[in-house]
């Protein structure tokens, strides 16, 4: 059961990550004390929106705004620039909640102040449709109540998962926040093995977008790992079993996609000690 805000919640940033989340909060109805959003382009999908206040910058918000929540959905190379306009709002009853990546708490807490209720959070885009999958990792201030409303906050939008440790959220980003590139790529390159194979291109890159996404379905609607899967569609001496031996091999997908974590994982670790 979805708990209802009762203070305004300020979302700071409605591009798309935003605005995805906001769509999910007005759906829910968590955000039933109204949204107050910064945003220097305007915000317009939701200008007419009685629940939405859209506001040019931190100065034009209104002086007796109280927030519960403040998210800061703004692009990390800008965050220097905006976060040190709501310090005013940290000590109390406010937590804030970022979705940048490479931002970690003390980042924050430098920012806006040691006495304020921070969460990291790391989402992944396909919350655009409800999809998404979000880790969520609080500071010491942060109470009980404010991080299930955080975690419900981003349960708008798909999965929700909080960890303690805030040294995971490099490994997270580089898991599920990079993740779909992955697969993306991944069609790419079913797609345009088919073409090489001789498929006419539309119908392999059909056939590759529609294999992906209906996989994933099942594997999320399945009751078995996705080992067992894949055995289920492998064939003895069979064409996928044929495929399997090379994707499987020593220097096959596996090395490959563990070489590539690895490598987003210590790119996530640098961009968020620099």
């Amino acid at each position: 059961m979805t708990e209802k805000m009762t203070r305004p919640l300020l979302l700071v940033g409605c591009g798309k990550m935003g605005g995805a989340m906001l769509a999910g909060w007005r759906e829910s109805g968590i955000a039933a004390a109204g949204v107050t959003v910064v945003e220097p382009a305007g915000a317009a999908e939701f200008a007419d929106a009685p629940d939405v206040t859209v506001c040019d910058d931190a100065d034009a918000l209104p002086a007796d705004l109280d927030p519960e929540v403040i998210v800061f959905a703004v692009k990390p190379q800008q965050m220097d620039a905006v976060a040190p306009a709501y310090a005013r709002f940290a000590g109390g009853d406010c937590v804030f909640l970022s979705i940048a990546a490479g931002k970690t708490i003390g980042y924050f807490e430098q920012q806006v102040g040691n006495q304020a209720a921070v969460i990291r959070a790391m989402p992944n885009t396909p919350a655009a449709i409800g999809q998404g999958i979000t880790v969520l990792c609080p500071n010491g201030n942060v109470s009980d109540a404010q991080a299930a409303l955080c975690q419900q906050l981003m349960q708008s939008v798909g999965e929700a998962v909080t960890v303690s440790d805030e040294g995971l959220i490099d490994t997270v980003t580089a898991v599920s926040g990079g993740g779909p590139a992955y697969v993306f790529l991944l069609i790419e390159c079913l797609g345009a093995a088919g073409v090489a194979a001789g498929l006419p291109k539309e119908l392999a890159e059909q056939l590759a977008m529609a294999t992906v996404a209906g996989s994933g379905q099942l594997a999320l609607a399945s009751d078995e790992p996705p080992s067992q899967l894949r055995e289920n569609v492998t064939s003895p001496g069979g064409t996928t079993l044929e495929a399997l031996k090379i994707l499987m091999a020593d220097e096959g997908l596996q090395p490959l996609m563990t070489r590539a974590i690895a490598a987003a994982t210590e790119r996530s670790r640098e961009l968020a000690g620099g």
